[in-house]
């Protein structure tokens, strides 16, 4: 597959981290294969995490295909550039189409990054994860690959103003072992392992920040930081799910109300 847009970003990327001075702790990437497909899980903390994880799979000299929403591809700036990288789009009204694009990719040798647990968790842990990422890894018989980013939460994330141009800020990246799967494993059981092996490098990554974090709004709560916990966070995204169903509704209404008004006869 030739590679036109990805290689010229990677290298940019990395010109921009090395002007903004920040440092970065990458291990295990010798966990990525070095050629065949591979599904790779990670934590998410900010809107920056593809950067990173994508960072992490670079020493391996791997490229990731990130499955991200279908906005993102429909912006007039990071459409393009999501195109030509061949990141996968979402469709959350169509789901199976993504994950039929993601299951071609693996079985033509792509690694493909998921985002399991779907939203950015508030709290700084590992939130309960989808099955998709465990899923596809079963249905392609593609090793399921553990991740762990941190630090970049610093720069963007939910609910915070942007800082994207931070100088000195530190980056860590821990690549898992790959878990090996099969479609006689039960999915549940599966994903509830990988979500703990995902803590489990999260946990590491926090543990062993250079940045004390204690008394920080990025540091998570049972670390000394004031990060919402965990049910603090579930409910504060299950009120953010109920907003958008009732804007979404409310949308669908006015558009019910104006296709009637079109369709209404003269008088």
């Amino acid at each position: 597959m030739s590679e036109i847009v990805y290689p010229p970003v990677i290298l940019a990327a990395k010109g921009m981290f090395k002007a903004l001075g920040m440092r970065f702790r990458i291990e295990g990437y010798e966990n990525i294969p070095a050629t065949g497909g591979a599904v790779i899980s990670s934590n998410h903390v900010s809107y920056l995490d593809f950067i990173f994880v994508g960072l992490g799979a670079n020493p391996a000299r791997r490229l990731v295909r990130f499955m991200a929403k279908k906005e993102v591809f429909d912006h007039k700036i990071s459409g393009p550039l999501m195109r030509g990288m061949k990141h996968i789009p979402v469709d959350r009204e169509n789901g199976a189409s993504s994950y039929i694009a993601a299951l071609k990719a693996l079985k033509a040798g792509e690694c493909v990054g998921v985002f399991a647990e779907a939203t950015i968790s508030q709290s700084f842990t590992v939130k309960e994860i989808k099955s998709g990422a465990v899923r596809m890894a079963m249905a392609s018989g593609t090793p399921l690959i553990p991740v762990a980013v941190w630090g970049e939460q610093r720069m963007w994330t939910k609910g915070r103003p942007r800082k994207i141009l931070q100088r000195g800020v530190d980056i860590t990246i821990l690549i898992g072992e790959p878990m090996h799967v099969t479609r006689k494993d039960d999915a549940t059981e599966v994903a509830e392992r990988l979500r703990a092996k995902m803590q489990e490098l999260l946990d590491k990554a926090q543990r062993e920040y250079p940045v004390d974090g204690k008394g920080q709004w990025w540091q998570p709560r049972h670390l000394g930081g004031t990060a919402p916990t965990f049910e603090e966070a579930e409910a504060l995204d299950a009120a953010e799910a109920e907003e958008k169903a009732r804007r979404r509704a409310l949308r669908e209404a006015e558009a019910a109300r104006t296709e009637a008004a079109t369709d209404k006869p003269a008088e």
